[in-house]
């Protein structure tokens, strides 16, 4: 090693001929975003055991060898099919809430009910694989963001209407929501609606009348 030169320096290579990290090859984005989107249909459609690379794979109109490629397992498949539909659902939710006119507990009851009502199998998907979530580690921390952006939808629509907003009231409400949405998915009952407007009213009206906090 020469006295002039310094660690790290490579005199091996002229520097018109090294070589600089390619970004991605959009043929290669677009072809994972379509495995990803597949998986997600399937969530919806079947739910977890859906959810295969043979399958996947057919849905995208790719080869089999394609999901291997792009994942490197079923689960991180599974995990990243899961983080995109929380990242959709959310998307919708927040684009669909509404400040309800007048403010009262049941316009504001019908307003987040509203929201959370959708693609009942959609929603199945994403409610199997957020239960999934107590068994597989790796899938926790997704589960916590769909938690923590219903919280945040919550939290908005009740500012919006004059109710307090503070963490524990939040969560009542949204703990609320969250048991009703997946009684409505899983039973898929002709009134459920209704009973959970009627559920929801009633829990706002003991946060006290809109307005009455500071």
């Amino acid at each position: 090693m020469r006295a002039s030169d310094k660690p790290g320096e490579d005199h091996g290579v002229p520097e018109s001929r090294q070589v600089t990290p390619r970004r991605p090859q959009l043929r290669a984005v677009r072809r994972r975003e379509a495995l990803l989107d597949a998986a997600v249909d399937l969530l919806g459609e079947g739910g977890f055991a859906a959810v295969t690379h043979r399958a996947v794979a057919g849905r995208a109109g790719l080869p089999l060898a394609a999901t291997s490629y792009y994942f490197s397992s079923r689960d991180q498949l599974l995990a990243e099919a899961f983080a995109l539909l929380v990242r959709r659902e959310l998307t919708r939710m927040r684009a669909a809430v509404r400040r309800p006119a007048g403010g009262s507990a049941a316009a504001v009851a019908e307003a987040l009910t509203d929201v959370y009502a959708a693609d009942r199998l959609r929603e199945l998907g994403l409610w199997e694989l957020y239960l999934q979530a107590g068994r597989d580690p790796a899938l926790q921390a997704i589960a916590r963001t769909w938690t923590d952006g219903c919280d945040e939808i919550v939290a908005s629509a009740l500012r919006g209407a004059g109710y307090p907003c503070g963490r524990s009231e939040v969560r009542f409400v949204a703990g609320l929501l969250s048991g009703l949405w997946v009684e409505d998915v899983v039973e898929a009952r002709p009134d459920s609606r209704e009973r959970a407007r009627d559920a929801v009213t009633r829990a706002l009206t003991t946060l006290g009348p809109p307005g009455s906090h500071p």
